[in-house]
Order: C-alpha cells, then structure tokens, then sequence
C-alpha cells in the first residue's frame, strides 16, 4: 500500500506536481481537509499520462480512494456533530493587535462570506483596547463553508501578528447537552432538579445575601460568586452592578467580560451596569464607550443609560456634555422621562445655573409628569450652594403644597443653606422645627450645625452640637471631630482643639492627614510657626504622611507673619519628606512676594508653576496682578491680563477688584471709573468689594463728592455698605480735614449695625484730635463720646499713639481739662 502511494504521488516527467496542487487548494477554495477527496481526480488526469502509466498506478488508486472514503466518513461525522452542537458558522480569532476595532476584523474576513456579527472582547483595563481575540459569526446559505475556508488564514500574518484561527467545534453545547440528558424525571412528569442544580442555587444564594451586607468586603463577596459553578446571566449582573456602585471599573469589566467569555450575552441592563460603574470612576469616556459598544451590538439604550451618563456628566461639572445626552435622548423618544428630567436638572443645580433648572422643572410639569419629592430636594440643594435664601425656602413651601412630607435631606438643605451664610438663629429655629415634625437630626445635619458655628466662630456652640449627638445617641465620626478640631483651630484655642484630638483617639478613631493639616493650620494661622512645624514631626511619626495641603498651612502662615525667605525654603522640606508641591504652593508664594511688591521674584514662581507642568489658572494670575498693583505696575498689570486672555481664562470680579486696587492706591478715579464700565460690559455686576475700592479711589483722589455717590448708588443695588466700605469713607473725610463728616459716617455705620473695630476708633479720634485746636467746640463731644466707648470696649491704644494724640491735646487744651482726661482714660496705666 505504501509503494503504491508513492508511486502514486511521485510525480512523471508529463505530469503538474501533486505538491503544486495543494498549493493551490486556497486559491480553489476547497479546505484542507476536503484536498484528498476533491483533489483525486485532478491528480490522477494529470499525473496519468499514457495506458501502461494507468495500469500500473490502478493498484495505488484503488488504496487511495478507500483511503479517501475513510477519510471523508470521519469529516462527515465531525461536521455533523459541529452541526448539531456548535454553530456552524461560527470561528475563534486569536493574537490580535490591540488597537483594532470591529471593522477591521470584518473588512479582513468578509472575503470568506457574508458575516453576521463580530464580538470584540474588550480590556477590562482600558475600554478603548481589545483584549486580544474576538468571534466571528458568518451566515448566508453555507455560513459553515465560509467558517471553513476563513480556518486557512490561521497562521497567516495580520499587521505584523501570525493569527489563531478556529472552527467552533460544539464543545460547550455538547457538555450542556449531556448533562441534560443526565436528568432524570420525577413525580408528575416534571423535570427533577439535580444535585448540581440545587448546589448552585444555594451558592447563588449566599452570593445574593452577601450583596446585602454592608460591612462585607469586596473580596468575600467575590468569593461567593466564584463558589457559583457556571453562574447565570442574573448573578454576573448583580456583581457587575455591585462593582458599579464603588466605582470600581476594572473589576467590573473583568466580571462583564467573564460572562461574554461563558457565552452569556449581556443585556440593556447589564451593559447600563457597566456604564455605571464607569461613571462612577470619573472615567466618561470610558462610559460613553460603553454605551457605543452597547448601541453597536443592537441593543437599544433604556432611560437608566441616559440617566447614569448624564448625572456622570453632572459629577464632573461637564454641562455641554449632559446637555448632549439629554438631547440624545430627546431624539430617541426616551426625555418625556422622569427620571431623565431629575438628572439633567440636577446637573445644572450643580453648576450653578438654577435658572435652566428651573426652566427645565417647569416644562416637566407642563408635560404632566408630576415631581418627586427628590427633585424639590435637589432644587433646595442648587438654591443652598447659590445661597438665595428666598427662593430655598419657596421650593421647601412647595414640597408641602405637592403631598409630600419634608424629609431629614428636606431640612437639612435648610439647615446647610443658613449655617453656611452665618445665620444660625435662623438653623437651630429650623432644627427645632425638624424635631418637632417628628424628624431625627443625622450625623450630616449635625455636622452642618457645627461647620456653621465654626464659621462665625462661636465655639461653644460647636461643642454644644457635638455633645447633642452623644446625648442622641449618634457616635461622631473622623469628619465631626474634624469640624470640631477646625472651631477651636479657628479661634486661635489650641489646647483645646488638641484636647479634641486626644479624645478622637481613646474613642478610637485614627487621625487623619486632613486632622493634623487643620491643627497645623491654627498654629501657622496664629502666628505659631514652631508649632506647626513640630506637628508635621507627630504625624510622620504616627504614619500619616504630610501632603501639599499640609505645606501649604505652614507656607501661609510664614507669608501672613511676613517671613517670605522661610517659607521659599519650606519647599525643600516638602521634596525632602517626598512630597511634591503643588499650584497653590507657588501661588502662595507669589502672594508673599507680592505684599512685599517684589514683582521680580512673583514673576520667577509664576514661571516655576509652568515648569512644573501645572496648568496656570486664574488664582495663578491674580496673585501675580496682585504684586503687579502692589508694586504700582499698572502697565505690567495690564500685560498680565492681556496673556489670560491669550490663555483663554475670562477675567471675574475678583480679577476686576484687583485692578480697581491698583487704581485706588494711585487715586487715578478716572481709570477706576472706566474699569467699572468695562466689568458691566462683560456682564460682570459689581460686589461690595468693587463698590470699596472704587470709593477708596475716590478718596485718595479726594474727590468726597463722588464717594458718597458710589455709597448711594451701592444701596441703591441692595449692596449695604460693611466695616471695610465705612473705614475707607472715614479714612476719606479724616483725609479731606471733614472730622465732622468722619463721625456723621461713623455715626451711620453704628445704625447700620456694623460694628466698628480698633482701627476705625483710632482713625476717629485722631482726625477729631486734629481739629480740636481750632474747632474745640464742634468735636469736643464726639471725642468724649467716642474715647467712652473704646474705653467700654477695651480698646486701649498704645505709648506711640498715646505721644501723637497728646500733642493735640496740649494744643487744644492749654490746662488739662475734661478733653484731655477722656482722651487719657484710653492710654494704658
């Protein structure tokens, strides 16, 4: 048999070499498989060549073609079994170049068939990467044919990588269909439940049980899914779901793409899993990839997709982009949606635009759709963070108006809004309100109790709070003792404020970075450097290691003191302890060098933070515009504001309130005028710290007339005029040798209930003094009346002012009488 084969093969000096042809199979389209059959009678006529070669080659054709027949019975049953278990159409494709995408992959293989679909898998890692193969899904009359003939490209080079290229052989269909038929029927004709089914039931029970536990970690939940043999669609949504709520993207594209792999094909919800999970993790792109994948495959996005991009949107601030999708879903019929509505809404509450919110809240109701009780409660948030206290409290009238009870998030957007304008008569009145409807404070209303008090300073009414929640029965966490730790911080009582600390760790709590950084920023705050600096040592020594923010206190605190050498070098300890600092480490340096108008030295940290590879926003410019109009460089100053225009970055009313400085120091009113012309074209309204310095700009000028103008005209805008605004007018007149017209504004800002500090007392009195020699009668009662009051107060002034304020007095009073005992009752003893 052997013999004749070779004879059979070897080829004859007539003849087209047996290896020729086989060469040519994929040209002719036949598989390799099929080459023996399908070739036989092209070998035979043209190796066969004259009557005595037939004859003596009929020995090997009759052992070939048995050869043959075997062959193709074995293919048959193969093809068989294929067809019966696998799909026939469908091939594995495998080293793929990464960067591919689906078109390419189909372009290349269409030349076998036409193809009904192709599965890119992706990389959990990086959504924009495939994981390295993919199947491919032919179809048409013969769609195994096309598998067939697409199986020879295996091996053959595709952008640079040799392919693995394989039929489906039916492998996981055939082991289905075998445990299946190991069932067995129980009572009733009904399908018993197998030993294997009821184990992986119970494991996916357990699975679905950890999901609710709060305290479980990730890893025993991911433990109790890998207990569940061959885990169905239900549980691998679940964890992909449970992935998505922390945030954790990469693991819940490896769970995604675990159940792709099993042959288990994700639907609209699973995939809005994925989306999620990918929001969650700040990464849009990644999440719009997602949902590009998800439209690809054909299916159809739900109004859960469009909610979690455009509230992911929301999160990172990015308007346009949820716009877009809103939009998006407008066009696909899916906006007339409630769900929809409360996300696009509360993404303009976060950026602020309440008006588009509250455009958009009303058509939902001209819609029909009637709103949540969620929606009213993210309004009152938008309305709190822009801190309009009437139209807060108009939306939270309205929540009783719809049906609805007021809810703890209800009252404690109420309780935020006023702790966080100082008003917290009015947030404990709302407090008792909450109790009284039935309602129990949460850690988070007392927190909000206590970040109010500690921001006017009131620390007994910090503690006060702290101590309501023991006495409720809720333990304080890292963030209340933090807020406590920051009230004393704040008013400069720093035993007390490390007695808190103490008393966060025999409770067991761990300080954290954040703990120590508000410590170290009351003592750099306050003057106490060495402190601060020692408390940086403590907490490297407890293992919290110190971060830019930290640094950045201790700079602050050297810049406030006026130690600006120090706090230059204060850099080097930061790239020592391994540390890198950050944008606001030079602007706070350009904020030193500024007061000190050294314009050399801010440009030089300015070009730093460039060099370091940060992006110089606008807190960036306007300290280097502030050591520019310190340092009376206005054309500099201008120069500045020409390269944020070049950089994209609009000028606000801070920026505008920096020039108007720098103007007012020179007394230019004329520049400072036209600089208020140029905010109101831009569409910027003017604050109260625009409105003061444009009133100092006129007093240096000593044009009085006009300051009192912009007074009436800031009034006249609902601006009242604060303890700056009076200071700079009586600076104005005391300047202007108008003493009188100095106590009349001071007489004013009293009735106005601004209450006047030591300096404005000194100002006082010293242009009162300097016109007692010469109009004794018209001040001498203001004198008396004014020194009553900074005795009454305590403000006592020092021996360089005691020596300035009695040479007045001799020249008022030859004899010391009743001006000079009062003006005397404020030296010290």
């Amino acid at each position: 048999m052997e013999g004749a084969m070779a004879a059979f093969l070897a080829p004859s000096p007539n003849s087209v070499a047996m290896p020729s042809i086989l060469r040519a199979v994929p040209a002719l389209g036949i598989a390799s498989s099929q080459a023996p059959m399908r070739l036989a009678p092209i070998c035979l006529a043209t190796t066969v060549a004259t009557p005595k070669e037939r004859s003596s080659y009929s020995a090997a054709v009759s052992a070939v073609s048995s050869l043959l027949v075997e062959n193709q019975e074995q293919y048959d049953g193969d093809t068989a079994k294929r067809n019966l278990y696998g799909d026939p159409g469908k091939i594995f494709v495998g080293n793929l170049p990464t960067h591919l995408e689906k078109s390419d992959i189909r372009d290349f293989f269409q030349v076998f068939g036409s193809i009904r679909d192709v599965i890119l898998i992706r990389d959990h890692n990086n959504p924009e990467k495939n994981a390295g193969y993919c199947f491919v899904f032919f179809e048409g009359s013969s769609p195994h044919s096309s598998a067939v003939k697409a199986r020879e490209m295996d091996g053959a080079q595709f952008h640079g990588r040799p392919l693995r290229v394989k039929l489906d052989d039916g492998r996981w269909e055939r082991a289905r269909k075998e445990e299946r038929n190991a069932w067995a029927l129980g009572a009733e004709g009904k399908v018993a439940r197998s030993d294997w089914h009821q184990e992986r039931e119970h494991q996916s029970q357990i699975f679905r049980e950890a999901l609710t536990k709060k305290l479980i970690s990730a890893v025993s939940v991911q433990s109790a899914f890998d207990r569940i043999e061959k885990p169905k669609r239900g549980d691998y949504s679940m964890l992909v779901t449970y992935y998505a709520k922390r945030g954790d993207k990469h693991s819940a594209r490896a769970i995604f793409e675990k159940m792709r792999a099993a042959r288990i094909p994700p639907n609209v919800h699973v995939y809005t899993s994925l989306v999620h999970a990918y929001a969650m993790a700040n990464d849009m792109r990644g999440a719009v990839l997602c949902a590009d994948d998800m439209s690809a495959e054909g299916i159809q996005p739900n109004e859960a997709t469009y909610s979690v991009i455009i509230s992911g949107f929301a999160r990172s601030k990015n308007i346009k982009a949820a716009e877009y999708w809103f939009k998006k879903a407008q066009v696909d019929g899916l906006a007339a949606n409630i769900v929809i509505y409360n996300n696009i809404i509360e993404a303009h509450c976060k950026v602020g635009n309440m008006e588009k919110a509250l455009a958009l809240w009303l058509e939902m109701q001209e819609q029909g759709m009637v709103s949540s009780l969620k929606i009213f409660n993210v309004l009152m948030d938008g309305y709190c963070r822009a801190g309009e206290e009437e139209k807060c409290l108009a939306i939270f009238s309205q929540i009783k108006i719809a049906g609805y009870e007021p809810t703890i998030v209800s009252y404690g957007c109420l309780i935020n809004l006023y702790s966080k304008l100082g008003k917290m008569e009015k947030a404990v009145d709302v407090s008792k309100q909450m109790k009284a409807e039935g309602v129990l404070h949460n850690k988070k209303t007392y927190t909000m109790l206590m970040n109010g008090y500690v921001r006017v300073g009131d620390c007994a009414g910090a503690f006060a709070t702290f101590e309501s929640m023991y006495f409720e029965g809720i333990k304080p966490d890292v963030m209340v003792f933090n807020a406590l730790v920051s009230a004393f911080s704040k008013n400069n009582e720093m035993p007390e404020a490390v007695q808190i600390l103490q008393r966060m760790q025999r409770e067991g709590h761990y300080p954290t970075t954040q703990t120590y950084t508000i410590l170290i920023d009351g003592y750099a705050r306050h003057g106490n450097i060495e402190m601060a600096l020692e408390t940086v040592q403590t907490m490297m020594k407890t293992g919290c290691q110190p971060s830019a923010a930290t640094y950045n206190a201790i700079l602050n605190g050297l810049v406030h003191e006026g130690q600006i050498d120090r706090a230059a070098a204060i850099l080097e300890d930061m790239l020592k302890a391994g540390v890198s600092p950050n944008q606001r480490s030079y602007t706070i340096l350009i904020e030193g060098y500024a007061k000190l108008g050294d314009i050399g030295t801010a440009f030089e940290y300015f070009k730093s933070i460039k060099k370091a590879g940060f992006i110089v926003d606008v807190f960036a410019y306007s300290s280097l515009l502030k050591a520019c109009c310190k340092a009376g460089r206005m054309q500099t100053a201008f120069a500045v504001i020409q390269e944020m225009k070049a950089a994209g970055i609009e000028s606000n009313t801070y920026i505008y309130n920096i020039l108007l400085d720098g103007w007012a120091q020179r007394g230019d009113i004329w520049e400072a005028a036209d600089l208020m012309q140029q905010m109101r074209r831009s569409g910027l309204t003017p604050d109260i710290h625009t409105y003061t310095s444009f009133v100092n700009a006129c007093c240096k000028a000593g044009d009085m007339v006009r300051a009192v103008e912009a007074v009436e005209e800031m009034k006249r805008m609902s601006l009242e005029p604060n303890l700056q605004t009076y200071t700079t007018l009586i600076h104005g007149w005391s300047s202007a040798a108008y003493p009188e017209k100095a106590l009349a504004a001071f007489e004013e800002m009293k009735r106005q209930g601004v209450k006047p500090d030591q300096a404005v007392y000194h100002c006082l009195v010293t242009s009162l003094l300097s016109r007692a020699a010469v109009a004794r009668d018209t001040v001498i009662e203001g004198i008396i009346s004014v020194t009553s009051e900074m005795v009454t107060l305590g403000y006592l002034v020092d021996s360089c002012t005691a020596e300035y304020w009695q040479s007045f007095l001799r020249s008022a009073e030859k004899i010391p009488g009743p001006l000079t005992e009062a003006v005397e009752r404020t030296f010290h003893s």
